[in-house]
């Protein structure tokens, strides 16, 4: 077990009338599988999202991280060292190239990391399907499905635990999906990542280890 989420409230207020979200949750994530979650609009499924990245607190219960506590680690912490997430509009700073972008991230972290940042950079592009002369391209210059690749790659390079993805082939085809879904696959069997995507895409949940639904405040586990 590496994330636990225990008793996890969260509501919204609504006119006065107050909408509950998440209710009593509770679940462990075991290291190196590779989640989705799935759940009607409005299950609040980014809310949970937001929960365990440490974007946003729960109203009610507590976070863990390899047991401890998130709130007493310090979310900032949490984020910086522990945790990417790879966001269905990619994310990236447009000014910059794939590269770059990956440095960039690598320089924001405390994690061990190699010094030969750009070197990385590039290793981790190319495992990805993006060669040299496509990694040193500003990423406005890429397709969707490029830029999703690097910023795979970014969320990997931090050298953290757990990789969140928000919808992340919400904007791309069916082909370049399945890529994508590959790459997080490898993340889970090769580098022993734990991969948490919210996601309304049948083709995506059907490729993880363990299919989550959202439902009534809860998570429970689908066949």
């Amino acid at each position: 077990m590496i994330l636990k989420l225990e008793d996890i409230g969260y509501y919204y207020e609504d006119g006065g009338m107050k909408r509950q979200i998440l209710n009593e949750l509770n679940y462990e994530f075991e290291k190196g599988r590779f989640y989705t979650i799935l759940g009607p609009s409005g299950s609040g499924k980014t809310t949970l999202l937001s929960i365990i990245a440490g974007l946003d607190n729960p109203l009610a219960g507590k976070v863990y991280y390899d047991g401890e506590d998130i709130a007493q680690m310090g979310l900032n912490k949490y984020r910086r060292n522990k945790m990417a997430i790879v966001f269905q509009q990619f994310n990236l700073i447009t000014y910059l190239t794939g590269t770059e972008n990956i440095e960039l991230a690598m320089a924001e972290t405390d994690n061990d990391l190699p010094k030969n940042k750009k070197m990385v950079a590039y290793k981790l592009l190319e495992q990805f399907g993006i060669v040299k002369t496509k990694a040193d391209r500003l990423v406005t210059q890429l397709s969707g499905g490029e830029q999703q690749r690097v910023a795979i790659a970014r969320a990997l390079a931090s050298n953290v635990d757990l990789i969140f993805a928000d919808e992340p082939t919400g904007n791309l085809d069916t082909a370049t999906e399945k890529e994508i879904i590959k790459i997080f696959k490898m993340l889970t069997r090769d580098y022993g990542k734990t991969v948490i995507v919210v996601t309304h895409s049948e083709i995506v949940s059907q490729f993880s280890d363990t299919r989550l639904l959202l439902e009534n405040g809860k998570l429970k586990e689908m066949a």
